[in-house]
């Protein structure tokens, strides 16, 4: 459980802290006041741990748990069953979908697959916020629901605005916590996490909901209705996390060719890939962008697989720019013949263009990136780096972007203050 633990900043600890108190208080209300309905609270808990147990990780290093999110929501906004009212507490919904938390991730752990902590605590958060929001009004929604003129659109209505609000909490907490971790803005974070979380997000809600009206009419039996689709729907999510990862698997082998066949430094392909993201970060770009930059930056030197001999040290910033355009154009055309990396393709083909052509800014991010890690290499040598960018400045505005040099002058000064701690 201590691996758990490593690498978490002040502000995972802290979403940590304040669910581990929520899931006590929950367990605790519950065990001195006894379950309302355990059959049903039971039914959906098991639920909720099947989805803990299936649970998958995104790109972007997301953790998600789509099956537990939509049966903990499903059981939060649960009115009745067959017209019997339910009148579990937001406490009993925190405790159900702890346990359920719980239950699911010990499987896990017995294996040695620790759970991130920091993911499951924003689950049960999200969860508890919509549960103290929503549980209140249960009874009065469903006395609307009831009598001579029912109608459920109140209910509905209710459930689709909290549920919104919760998934834009989420939204900004998640955002909040990633804009720490990889040190980027929090607006490009909130961005980021609304472009690649909130659809998933959104279906899950879409899910909860359903499940919540069809146990209404079909009691219990709607969980295992419901829970083949959301199986399948997962198994589909995982290929294609499975399928993302695979291929930057790929790419980033394919990179070390170079550095195997001697026509690079060792590390080099890595490092100036790890360097162009930051910079990206920086500069402001969203998750699509900076996985192609990623791609073209791993790639960027493998045209120098067609010279004859190698450039010494494979440092291109030396080479002339005749010769380092004709790299970048058989590097572009070897990218373009795998047929899905066209506009990667585009990024390396264009490192070398002058300012003056207005290349992306991937290529001018590629350029000043390489140029830092020619001249610098795996040494953290501050005066090295220091001249290494001040001869980059030189050549500012005409042959590298000045924003890009400023975005790197931040990185390098953030990576040497960590470097001194």
């Amino acid at each position: 459980m201590s691996r758990a633990f490593q690498g978490l900043d002040s502000g995972q600890l802290l979403l940590i802290c304040a669910a581990g108190l929520v899931a006590v208080a929950g367990v605790a209300h519950t065990a001195a006041t006894g379950l309302d309905h355990p059959e049903i609270a039971v039914g959906f808990g098991a639920l909720i741990a099947v989805g803990e147990l299936a649970r998958l990780t995104m790109p972007g290093n997301r953790e998600v748990a789509p099956i537990g999110a939509a049966a903990a929501l499903g059981y939060t906004l649960l009115l009745d069953l067959s017209q019997d009212q339910l009148r579990h507490s937001a406490l009993q919904v925190v405790a159900v979908i702890a346990v359920g938390m719980i239950a699911g991730a010990l499987p896990h752990l017995a294996v040695g697959r620790p759970p991130r902590l920091d993911a499951m605590a924003r689950r049960l958060l999200t969860g508890a916020l919509l549960a103290f929001a929503f549980r209140p009004l249960a009874d009065p929604l469903f006395r609307l629901t009831q009598g001579p003129d029912p109608t459920w659109w109140p209910a509905l209505a209710v459930m689709v605005v909290l549920i919104a609000v919760t998934l834009l909490v989420d939204v900004l907490i998640a955002a909040l916590l990633r804009a720490e971790q990889v040190r980027t803005a929090f607006r490009v974070a909130v961005r980021d996490e609304l472009n690649m979380a909130f659809p998933l997000g959104a279906a899950v809600a879409a899910s909860g909901v359903l499940l919540a009206l069809a146990t209404h009419s079909m009691d219990l039996v709607a969980l295992l209705v419901f829970a083949a689709p959301l199986l399948v729907t997962q198994v589909a999510f995982r290929k294609y996390a499975g399928i993302r990862a695979t291929y930057l698997q790929t790419v980033r082998a394919l990179s070390r060719v170079t550095e195997v066949g001697g026509y690079v430094e060792p590390g080099h392909s890595r490092r100036v890939s790890r360097l162009a993201v930051a910079i990206g970060r920086e500069l402001g770009m969203a998750e699509p962008e900076l996985l192609e930059l990623e791609y073209a930056a791993l790639m960027h030197d493998i045209g120098q697989l067609s010279l004859r001999d190698p450039i010494p040290g494979g440092a291109t910033v030396l080479a002339d720019p005749e010769q380092a355009r004709r790299i970048a154009e058989l590097g572009a055309e070897v990218i373009k013949q795998t047929g899905v990396l066209d506009r990667v393709a585009d990024v390396v083909r264009r490192q070398c263009d002058p300012i003056s052509d207005d290349p992306p800014l991937s290529s001018r991010i590629i350029k000043v990136a390489n140029a830092y890690d020619d001249l610098v290499g795996g040494s953290t040598d501050r005066d090295r780096a220091g001249a290494a960018l001040e001869r980059i400045r030189l050549a500012a505005g005409s042959a590298y972007d000045p924003a890009a040099i400023e975005a790197l002058s931040r990185v390098i000064d953030r990576l040497a203050a960590v470097h001194r701690l």
